[in-house]
């Protein structure tokens, strides 16, 4: 019999067959549920949203404390998610693969695998073992037999390294290598976002929409994306206005600090009754 893992993972996979979808990122089970409520087919997780909401600065969460993560929003919800594994936790294919593994382990229906070292110096690793370490991840989702669907990322364009060419290059690379999704955050112009859909067509392509963009999603549907993330912003937004509003009580500015704060009765009724 299928697993619920296997049968979401293949209900992601069928979202990515035709039209274009929003894959909104949540950073805590509430804001999961909240994102589920409001129809969408997918979600998937944010490194910084997550890692915010621990004091940590992005990119700085532990393995041990991800994988718990991605165990809290795949319980918090019945739809598919896809985590943001950012450079799989490990610099060699080897522990790229085995990290990978235990995050299939948590029930994820999709995970991507960046290209980014954590290094200023030399921020992106070198084309061929990129493709070593997708290759691993690869090879630990088959293992697993989940049908988790993975996603290359190149990640030229928010590590310093805004090279088109290059980052074409590495997700025609990271496809050959089986990755059944291709991403390049921080591409925005029509003609980046052209581009990269050309290049690795037939797959599909992630875009990230992180800050305002005059392109709506019929536009990015027109342009042949097939997913729209939009990685930290959601929290991004969420901490705006609750700095705002600190920042008013710290001034004893209570005929402001809460003139927009949501209903505590519409938030219980959507997180349902309280436990007996």
């Amino acid at each position: 019999m299928p697993s619920p893992t296997a049968d979401k993972c293949a209900a992601f996979h069928a979202l990515h067959q035709q039209g274009c979808f929003i894959l909104p990122n949540p950073w805590d089970t509430g804001s999961a549920r909240y994102l589920q409520s409001l129809g969408f087919k997918a979600l998937a997780t944010t490194s910084s949203g997550m890692a915010w909401s621990h004091g940590l600065p992005d990119g700085s969460a532990p393995l041990d404390l991800v994988l718990a993560h991605l165990r809290e929003i795949v319980a918090a919800t019945d739809l598919p998610v896809n985590a943001d594994f950012e450079n799989g936790y490990a610099a060699d294919a080897e522990g790229v693969g085995r990290n990978v593994r235990l995050a299939v382990d948590t029930g994820v229906a999709g995970l991507s695998i960046e290209d980014s070292t954590g290094n200023p110096a030399e921020p992106l690793f070198p084309i061929d073992v990129a493709v070593a370490r997708l290759k691993a991840a690869r090879g630990a989702i088959d293992a697993a037999g989940t049908g988790t669907l993975l996603v290359g990322r190149a990640e030229n364009f928010i590590a310093g390294r805004p090279d088109l060419d290059d980052a074409i290059a590495r997700l025609r690379a990271y496809a050959q290598a089986g990755a059944d999704c291709l991403y390049a955050p921080g591409i925005r112009t029509r003609e980046q976002i052209a581009a990269v859909v050309a290049a690795v067509a037939p797959k599909p392509v992630n875009l990230l929409v992180g800050t305002t963009s005059e392109l709506s999603l019929a536009d990015i549907a027109a342009l042949g994306v097939r997913r729209i993330s939009v990685g930290g912003a959601l929290a991004r937004a969420a901490w705006a206005g609750f700095i705002q509003t600190a920042q008013a009580v710290a001034q004893g500015r209570f005929d402001i600090a809460f003139a927009n704060a949501a209903s505590g009765d519409a938030l219980n009724g959507l997180f349902g009754p309280p436990r007996q």
